[in-house]
């Protein structure tokens, strides 16, 4: 019976999938011919536009139907070293990439021996003893039980208190969601560095220059290795005072000085700052940019808003969250991750998509395609809040799996609850990325109690 209804259901999908493809090139072909008109250059108000993740979602719709797997020889990735790109939007296509580790490899070490002046970090390495040790150790250092006990109270703490102090005008970036995850590197992570914007600003250039710089600025490069000195300066002082005039906190420095001490491999002195750089640098600019860009989709969606301070001012926190992780489906603060191919290896076996990949090309796995496929997920283009959390890609997947994940799944919802239950929470500005690829500014306003 089985065999029977999927000779019915299986062309039925596929005529979907091919008919949201059509509906991608039309409104795609809409916006082309909204760009014609009007002032300014034509170029740069396509080049505004590909950056918006609504359109993204439409042309990635359009390769999902056409073109699944498509290759091109132009390297659209010029920081690390490729001979062309492969672009994977099927979900199934985009896990297997993610999935074999010795088929696509992760391509950040050489900047990451930039930034620690020597070692990788463990997101820049393959399987092995090196990141077998790292990542053990740092799990050692950094338990799950940190999230309920240490992390969340401090962050929910800290976010009232920002959010009282605004007086009803906030900035959100500034104000909120660089300060919130600044003061967990600052406390959790026992590394406050020199000033709290001097922080922010070393780490957001830092992880730019690492994952979001594809064309290779030498002006990024340039700001990047002058944080990088200035990180890891004051990486050592801390490590140096700690040795020095011992503390009873629970806090990363120490446990990490305590595993140095019982002999754990890869925690000397510098395998401490190689790893806490790199947690550094994941944490605060990418939770900030997440918190921005789900409030930036509620926004956009006055019912959804409405529904997620429902829940905020409820305390769902369940339900608070679907609404932001739903959000950040639409609108990613990451929507790729790219590896790549350390020798042909083949895309798809036994469909019509198959493809060989060629070694060296830089293979683009497009989380926000996979999240939108229609033949594996129900209902794909509309916005619910029943979805099951493992369907969302938004810290990557895979042995790569973010390592801060289940700080994020926690602290992003604590950071947005107190200001989504403000009353006649509203605009008063689009979010502001400058010449960034972070949100630098995003004012808000509310009816202060």
């Amino acid at each position: 019976m089985a065999a029977i209804l999927n000779l019915f259901s299986t062309p039925l999908s596929v005529l979907r999938n091919w008919l949201v493809g059509l509906g991608g090139i039309a409104h795609l072909a809409m916006v082309g011919l909204g760009l014609l008109g009007g002032e300014g250059n034509f170029k740069a108000k396509l080049g505004a536009v590909l950056k918006q993740a609504s359109t993204q979602r439409h042309l990635f719709a359009v390769l999902r139907a056409f073109v699944p797997n498509l290759l091109l020889s132009r390297q659209l990735v010029r920081s690390y070293e490729n001979t062309g790109t492969a672009l994977i939007t099927r979900r199934q296509d985009v896990l297997d990439v993610l999935n074999r580790n010795d088929d696509f490899a992760v391509v950040y070490e050489p900047r990451m021996r930039k930034i620690t002046e020597g070692e990788n970090f463990f997101l820049g390495m393959q399987p092995g003893w090196p990141y077998t040790r790292d990542t053990s150790a740092m799990r050692l250092a950094a338990r799950r039980t940190d999230v309920a006990e240490l992390i969340l109270p401090r962050a929910a703490a800290k976010t009232e208190e920002f959010v009282a102090a605004s007086g009803g005008s906030i900035d959100l970036p500034q104000d909120l969601t660089l300060r919130v995850p600044y003061d967990m590197v600052a406390t959790y992570f026992g590394t406050p560095g020199p000033s709290e914007r001097e922080m922010i600003d070393w780490m957001t250039i830092m992880f730019w220059y690492l994952f979001s710089d594809l064309g290779a600025d030498p002006e990024v490069e340039r700001k990047a290795m002058a944080a990088a000195t200035g990180g890891r300066a004051a990486l050592d002082q801390t490590i140096a005072a700690r040795k020095t005039n011992p503390t009873d906190s629970e806090d990363l420095i120490n446990r990490c000085l305590a595993l140095q001490t019982s002999g754990t491999p890869g925690m000397d002195d510098m395998g401490i700052r190689n790893n806490i750089i790199g947690l550094q640098i994941g944490a605060i600019p990418t939770i900030s940019k997440a918190c921005n860009h789900a409030m930036e989709e509620l926004f956009n969606r006055p019912a959804e808003l409405e529904g997620a301070q429902k829940a905020a001012r409820a305390g769902d926190d369940h339900l608070l969250a679907q609404y932001i992780w739903e959000a950040l489906r639409f609108n990613p603060h990451q929507p790729l991750i790219y590896r790549r191919a350390l020798r042909d290896a083949v895309i798809a076996p036994s469909t019509l998509r198959r493809r060989t990949i060629p070694k060296d090309t830089m293979v683009m796995a497009v989380s926000l395609a996979a999240t939108f496929d229609n033949l594996d997920i129900e209902d794909a283009n509309s916005f619910r809040t029943d979805r099951a959390f493992d369907l969302y890609m938004t810290w990557g997947y895979g042995m790569h799996l973010c390592f801060g994940a289940a700080i994020n799944r926690q602290i992003i919802p604590a950071i947005l609850k107190p200001l989504l239950r403000q009353k006649n929470l509203r605009r008063a500005g689009e979010v502001e990325r400058g010449e960034t690829p972070f949100p630098q500014h995003f004012r808000l306003e509310f009816d202060p109690a």
